[in-house]
């Protein structure tokens, strides 16, 4: 049973703890995508998050559950950038070293916000499994304490209480559509959403290209995939072929699983840059390129879309996007 994994009593108790350190972001109506959709779509705006990015709310939460032994060990992370930005955030705060694997993959930009909280950066390889290898030698070899970006069910229950939210701000809430990477992020709200009002569905959106769960939902069990550059930099990596929670809470929980091109991608991070005056990054934008695309029919539904982060290359972004 997915309780056994994370219940919405552990999605509470989360919510309780990180309040002090994050926001309860707002939900803002979207007109014209409404307009262009039939629905009544409504954006969660994580981009406000003190980090840019809704993985505050798993890191932070993971960060406090632990023990004075384990912080004064050091955390280690694998991250595609935002997870690594929100431990540095709470390494800064509750005074932690924080060590971030990543690879080279990684946009330039991200690694550098990671390293002025005071992160320390290391880029192994070209995908996140080599990444990955790094951080365990760090754990085994140096003790540290390792943080999983999504197979963690605190590291979920933190990123659930985004669907806490919603409900609070839209009862009538139809359809929940979502970034999908490793799972953290959708398992997460899938559970409170599930828990709280079964009714609605949860719709994962990722890119076309290394779309790990999505490839791994299809099979039935954890697949390696191939990472390629996206503009959804921020959606790349495995999810571990001995995912522990968050494939089984995905399998469970998912009503149905959406694929979008790098041209819908940009096209919607446009769409947002004109029509919401909101700067957001490609893995933020594939819910919208859901919908605009036509990939996802919510006529007739209330939809909230939630916009997971805005940490992009602004230099690619005015040359490339901002046209």
């Amino acid at each position: 049973m997915t309780e056994d994994i994370l219940s919405l009593s552990d999605i509470e108790d989360a919510h309780q703890r990180i309040a002090p350190h994050v926001l309860h972001t707002p939900v803002v109506p979207a007109f014209d995508l409404s307009e262009k959709s039939g629905g009544d779509i409504w954006l969660k705006l994580e981009t406000l998050q003190a980090t840019g990015a809704f993985k505050l709310r798993g890191a932070i939460n993971a960060a406090l559950c632990l023990d004075d032994d384990a912080r004064a060990a050091g955390i280690v992370a694998v991250s595609s950038g935002n997870h690594g930005r929100g431990l540095a955030y709470a390494g800064r705060k509750l005074g932690f070293r924080a060590i971030i694997c990543v690879s080279s993959l990684v946009p330039a930009v991200k690694v550098e916000a990671m390293r002025k909280l005071g992160a320390e950066v290391r880029i192994i390889g070209d995908n996140q499994d080599a990444a990955e290898e790094e951080a365990n030698r760090l754990v085994r070899e140096e003790g540290m304490t390792f943080v999983s970006p999504f197979d963690d069910p605190i590291v979920m229950a933190g990123q659930g209480t985004i669907g806490i939210e919603l409900l609070e701000d839209l009862p009538d809430l139809d359809v929940a559509i979502v970034p999908l990477s490793g799972g953290g992020l959708i398992a997460g709200i899938a559970c409170a959403l599930k828990a709280l009002k079964p009714s609605v569905q949860v719709i994962g959106v990722t890119m076309e290209r290394g779309a790990a769960m999505h490839e791994s939902l299809k099979a039935g069990h954890p697949v390696p995939v191939d990472e390629y550059p996206s503009w959804a930099d921020a959606l790349g990596g495995s999810i571990g072929l001995d995912n522990k929670y968050s494939f089984t809470l995905c399998r469970a929980l998912l009503d149905d699983t959406v694929l979008v091109s790098e041209d819908e991608i940009v096209a919607a991070m446009r769409h947002m840059y004109r029509a919401q005056q909101l700067v957001i990054e490609g893995g933020a934008a594939v819910g919208v390129a859901a919908v605009l695309s036509g990939k996802y029919d919510c006529s007739g539904k209330k939809a909230a879309i939630v916009v997971s982060g805005r940490n992009v290359d602004m230099d690619r972004f005015t040359k490339e996007v901002a046209l």
